[in-house]
């Protein structure tokens, strides 16, 4: 049975970051009585065994990905090492399904991948929907005047369109380069049926961080809100969130939670970490989101993907 909803505002207890070993899971390698935030002395491969993971799942930005949008070699090649052992790989990610389409072509992903924070399970084909969660008509349009209350730009994802009012805001081009597609431009966001995700955007990081805080009081349990990126404050119904992803993914892979590892950078791969046997953090997350996680890698500009597949996979690169 899936478990209730994850919320991004409630990881585990942080961490020391003093003991903190790269890679070293305390669920699956922890001594008995170790206290809380102690790391194991066995080696990160023998760990990722002993948990017996099946599947990877990755966040896109900020994670697979370099700050310019590029996948390395070096982190290509990672996804390689795990299909050549046995090992699913996948992704999930605030992206739309279309912005997904670049990367299943290009490290020739097999398996079910999760859009919208989760909020959409989708086919490898990108067309095929295996479940979709929407938010309220009446919801959507509570969002909209608060968003615009707090001064943001609004964007809204439903049936197959990125709808803005604006062509000329702010991360358009950037959005556009990042999914394959550009904008449909409206009018008003009249039509709020079947909407996917609600993005705030905004070029004031801290103001938009103040809103993050603001709108969670605001709307409780009937929204889940939380950055993916530090420009993009994402509000989507409660169960599309990265914790659920884990559970739908896991559910389509007939697999445990216990048997995912996943890895993230923002506070909306939180639930995912909570959600997942193994979690490791970006070396560039903020530290309420490296405390969240197992362990942390090193920073997305310098392969800290690929570094943490291949010290799962005891491949021994010099970094």
């Amino acid at each position: 049975m899936p478990q209730s909803p994850q919320s991004p505002q409630s990881p585990r207890s942080p961490r020391s970051q003093q003991s903190r070993q790269p890679l070293a899971s305390p669920r699956a390698g922890q001594a008995d009585g170790a206290a809380p935030g102690a790391r194991s002395a066995t080696p990160p491969a023998r760990r990722f065994a002993d948990a017996r993971i099946a599947a990877v799942i990755s966040d896109i930005d900020g994670t697979l990905l370099t700050p310019d949008k590029q996948v390395t070699a070096r982190a290509v090649a990672a996804v390689q090492a795990l299909r050549d052992a046995g090992i699913v790989f996948t992704l999930a990610s605030s992206r739309p399904p279309v912005g997904l389409a670049g990367l299943v072509k290009q490290l020739h992903l097999d398996a079910p991948l999760a859009a919208f924070n989760g909020g959409t399970l989708v086919a490898p084909d990108l067309r095929t929907v295996l479940h979709a969660r929407h938010i309220a008509p009446e919801l959507a349009k509570q969002a909209l005047r608060a968003l615009d209350a707090h001064g943001h730009h609004a964007w809204v994802f439903a049936r197959g369109e990125w709808r803005v009012t604006d062509p000329s805001g702010p991360y358009i081009d950037l959005e556009s380069r990042t999914i394959g597609t550009g904008p449909t431009v409206v009018a008003r966001f009249d039509d709020l049926d079947a909407v996917d995700k609600i993005v705030g955007v905004s070029r004031d990081f801290e103001a938009l961080a103040r809103s993050e805080a603001s709108l969670r009081t605001r709307f409780g349990s009937t929204l889940n809100v939380a950055r993916s990126q530090k420009y993009y404050l994402d509000l989507t119904d409660p169960a599309a969130n990265k914790g659920e992803a884990v559970h739908g993914l896991a559910r389509q892979l007939n697999l445990p939670c216990s048997r995912i590892a996943v890895l993230g950078d923002m506070a909306n791969d939180v639930p995912m970490f909570e959600a997942a046997g193994l979690s490791v953090a970006m070396g560039q997350a903020a530290p309420d989101v490296q405390a969240a996680a197992d362990d942390v890698t090193a920073a997305n500009d310098d392969d800290g993907f690929a570094k943490a597949i291949e010290r799962w996979l005891g491949i021994d690169k010099t970094a």
